[in-house]
């Protein structure tokens, strides 16, 4: 398995228990599939570099995991399609 990094940015008009459950379906999402969390690092409420969708703060988010590439391609198809999340990266460690 490789290690990757996720950075995601969700909505930070959502609520607290939102924002918790966008997290906890992720983590679910890469466990489920036989992948590894080795942690979630929540960086909170950030100013944008530039407005996205006419926001100007974003709720950060840093998970490390570990998982084959075919789980890497399930995370971002399913991110993409995830209200409240407003940008996603994902790069290899």
């Amino acid at each position: 398995m490789t290690k990757y990094e996720m950075l995601y940015i969700l909505d930070n008009a959502l609520s607290d228990e939102a924002k918790d459950g966008i997290v906890k379906k992720i983590e679910d999402l890469v466990v489920e599939h036989g992948g590894v969390i080795e942690k979630t690092d929540r960086w909170g409420t950030r100013k944008l570099q530039y407005p996205i969708n006419y926001k100007s703060e974003g709720y950060y988010v840093l998970t490390t995991f570990e998982a084959e590439k075919s789980l890497v391609v399930e995370i971002k198809r399913i991110v993409g399609i995830t209200d409240g999340i407003i940008r996603r990266l994902i790069t290899k460690i």
